[in-house]
Parts: structure tokens; C-alpha cells; sequence
């Protein structure tokens, strides 16, 4: 399902109106703080309803403006043309699907299935907890929409559990401990089954690019799994229930939820080793890029669909050689953009049928 163009109004001081994309490769090539950015967070911005680089909407809008749009057309496996159109205005969003107002971002699950390199990436691996977190349950997001709901109605749930426990409320807290223990169990069994998916994908993709064997993801759920003769399994819903009674009072003393799956840790290791604290700087952007390849080939899997692959200036600190072994490695997509600088060597990964657009001031020009 192809980008076949997108059209601005106000956005990150983009200067022309339109920009034809209708190609399954388009580079888009300048120098730092020309635009080329921009450009991918209105694509990725069409795709989820939302920007990869701001939770401020207002952010977006063209210095000296009060509202942004964008339009975005596209191709649906039926060969036929959709739109989906965003518009900001008094401070409220607005997103049509084939002019039809959509109420829950949700809804655009799949409709240009969109999967971004950026340098924001490094985080899933060297970032806090919550950062790895987010890039697995952004994983199962990209195809589930029930795991959607299911988040969701955790968070809520934890929030109200949190107010009451600040608040010195306790007496909801059976009833908040059920409904946290129901969604907690289906987020950790998706969790868990979703990083036993990407092991198989990551760990070799990791060693045919560098030789390095055995490196791979481990998933340490904050309840505990219990073990089961010779193997773990995910405790019960009573057993959470319990696990929970038995932390109360130091819920009550810290104001907050001490275990859940709001606290699972996500590590990377190598033979049972931490492999990150002794990883190089290039070890660790590979892990970053590697990640993504992975998640792009796991949506492929699970759906039968090809993403389209969004890469902002995510190679530059990879040497030659990694570079085009990287670039081998890229699973089937319906379309890919890149940004590079002027300097990089982006002709020997070009197609014949590759678009050049060379973008300067927020102009741009093939």
C-alpha cells in the first residue's frame, strides 16, 4: 500500500505544497536542518496520527502560523486510491480515512504500516526500561489491536490503583488488584511470546552481519514466572492477586505500584551474559538497527504484509562494509525512505528506478 503523494499546509516550515512519492525507492538527499526530516515525520505522522518527535502537536505548525494539514494519498492492495488527512486547528486534531472522521488513532492500524529508523532508536538499547518496553509493546501494536485495547486498560487501571494508594484509600484495592492481574497477565503472555519470536529473527540477523553468535533478548517479567518442573510458565491470575496482597505495604509506603508488567525489563545478553555495558558505540547502534530490521520482518511474518520502511540519517556511523551487509538484510517493503546527507555515498544503494530529491530550506526539487 504505497504513498503515492503528500501534500502540507503549515508543517515544520516545509515550503512547497506537494511532493510526489510515487516510486518504491525516493532518497531524500541535504545537508542538516533542510527539511529531509520533516518530510518522514509527515509520513509517519499520516501512518499513526501522531509525530516521532513531539507529544506537542502545536510544535509541528510553521513558525508564525496557528494551524497545520496534511494529506496523504495512497494505493490499498486493491489498487485503488485512499486518502487520509490531518488537520490542526484551535488546538484540536482532526484525522479523516477516505473522508470519513476516525475517533481513535487506532483505527489506523495497518493502513500504511510504517516502520521507522531514527536515531531516537539507541534508546531500546541503552535508554531506561520504559524505552524498551515501549519498543516491544510498539511491536505488537504495529498488528493487534486487542493488545492495543489490553494496554490500555492497564495503564487506566494503574493509574487509579496509584491515586488510591497516594491517597491512603485503600479499600478498592481488591478490586483494582483483580483487573490489574487480568490485563497484567495477557500483556506478559504477549510480551513473552512476541521476544521468543524476535530471538529467532534478531540473534541471527545479528550474527550474519557480524559473526558474533548468541546475542539475544531476554524478557524479566516483574511477576515472577513459576516454576513448573523442568520448565517456567506465567503465574495464575490468583497467583498475581496474591503476589500483589503480599507487596501492599510497600505499595502503601512508596505511593505507587511496585510490580506489574509497567515494570518488566527487556536485556540483551550474550551466553547469559549482559552485552550491552561491554558493547562497543558501534555495537550498540547496530543493536538499535538490527532491532528495527527485526521488527520489520516479525510484522512480516505475523501479516503476510510488507511495511514501508522509514530510515532518517541512521547509517552514518556504520562503516562501508556494515552499511551494504545492512542494507542486504532489509526485508521486502512496499516502499523505502531515506534521508542522507550530501557527502554520503547513497548511489551505491540506489535502484534504476530510485528518486532523488535533493531538499534545501524547506524546499525541494527531484
Amino acid at each position: 500500500m504505497p504513498f503515492l503523494n503528500i501534500q502540507f499546509y503549515n508543517f515544520r516550515n516545509l515550503k512547497n505544497d506537494k511532493i510526489d512519492l510515487l516510486s518504491r525507492e525516493v532518497y531524500f538527499v541535504g545537508e542538516n536542518g533542510q527539511g529531509k526530516s520533516n518530510i518522514l515525520e509527515s509520513l509517519y505522522y499520516c501512518a499513526y496520527g501522531n509525530s516521532f518527535r513531539t507529544h506537542l502537536d502545536s510544535e509541528i505548525i510553521t513558525h508564525g502560523q496557528k494551524e497545520f494539514s496534511i494529506k496523504a494519498l495512497y494505493q490499498d492492495s486493491q489498487e485503488s486510491t485512499k486518502s487520509i488527512n490531518v488537520y490542526f486547528q484551535n488546538g484540536k486534531k482532526r484525522i479523516e480515512k477516505n473522508g470519513k472522521n476516525i475517533h481513535d488513532r487506532k483505527e489506523l492500524i495497518n493502513t500504511m504500516p510504517c516502520i521507522l529508523f531514527c536515531h531516537d532508536d539507541m534508546d531500546f538499547v541503552t535508554g531506561e526500561p520504559g524505552r524498551k518496553r515501549f519498543f516491544i509493546d510498539q511491536s505488537l501494536s504495529l498488528y493487534d489491536v486487542y493488545y492495543i485495547d489490553i494496554i490500555r486498560k492497564y495503564r487506566q487501571v494503574l493509574k487509579s490503583r496509584n491515586m488510591i494508594l497516594k491517597d491512603n484509600k485503600y479499600e478498592m484495592l481488591d478490586v483494582y488488584d483483580m483487573q490489574l492481574a487480568q490485563s497484567g497477565i495477557e500483556i506478559q503472555k504477549k510480551r513473552k511470546a512476541s521476544i521468543f519470536k524476535f530471538n529467532e529473527i534478531f540473534t541471527k540477523l545479528y550474527f550474519d552481519i557480524t559473526g558474533i553468535d548468541n546475542v539475544r533478548i531476554v524478557y524479566e517479567p516483574s511477576w515472577k514466572e513459576i516454576e513448573d518442573g523442568v520448565s517456567k510458565r506465567i503465574p495464575h491470575e490468583e497467583e498475581i492477586i496474591n503476589t500483589l496482597k503480599q507487596k501492599r505495604e510497600i505499595d502503601k509506603i512508596m505511593n505507587t505500584t511496585m510490580s506489574g508488567p509497567h515494570r518488566d525489563k527487556i536485556k540483551f545478553v550474550k551466553d547469559g551474559m549482559l552485552f550491552v555495558p561491554v558493547a562497543s558505540t558501534g555495537q550498540r547502534r547496530l543493536i538499535a538497527l538490527l532491532l528495527r530490521i527485526s521488527q520489520a520482518v516479525f510484522f512480516s511474518q505475523i501479516t503476510k504484509e510488507k511495511p514501508i520502511l522509514l530510515m532518517d540519517d541512521v547509517m552514518l556511523e556504520l562503516d562501508p562494509d556494515k552499511r551494504q551487509r545492512l542494507t542486504s538484510m532489509l526485508p521486502d517493503y512496499d516502499q523505502l525512505f531515506c534521508t542522507f546527507l550530501p557527502g554520503e555515498p547513497y548511489e551505491r544503494y540506489k535502484h534504476s528506478t530510485t528518486k532523488i530529491i535533493n531538499v534545501k530550506d524547506g524546499y525541494w526539487s527531484e
